[in-house]
């Protein structure tokens, strides 16, 4: 079976404060919303834009950062992986719900003063 490929990279603003709690383990998770907006001119001449919101989910180090950095309103660059989940909820109906697996975050926007805003997981470092 040959090598696949998973990667995302979104340029959005956050449209919601994120929100980390921790896995029964004691590992942070943060997640949070991306409003990515696009727009052309229609066969009609009319301009149009659509918003696309992505659920963005990063753990660990990532986590911890974007939750103590991040809110809402801010432009920013991610990058990372797509992810299905699914559930079953207290009535039996199965749910599901794609999100991005952060590994790589740049606070495109205010910066607030930082000297470094590019944060990896690979590399740990902001």
């Amino acid at each position: 079976m040959g090598r696949g490929l998973n990667k995302v990279m979104i340029i959005g603003n956050l449209g919601r404060n994120p929100e980390m709690r921790y896995t029964p383990s004691g590992k942070p998770v943060t997640s949070f919303s991306i409003a990515s907006s696009r727009s052309w001119i229609a066969s009609d001449g009319e301009r149009r834009e659509e918003t696309e919101w992505f659920n963005v989910v990063a753990w660990g180090n990532l986590a911890e950062i974007c939750n103590q950095h991040l809110s809402k309103g801010q432009q920013i660059y991610i990058e990372g992986r797509l992810q299905t989940r699914s559930w079953e909820d207290d009535n039996g109906q199965r749910h599901f719900r794609t999100e991005v697996v952060a590994n790589e975050m740049i606070i495109l926007g205010n910066r607030a003063g930082y000297d470094q805003n590019y944060i990896s997981t690979e590399e740990n470092h902001f």
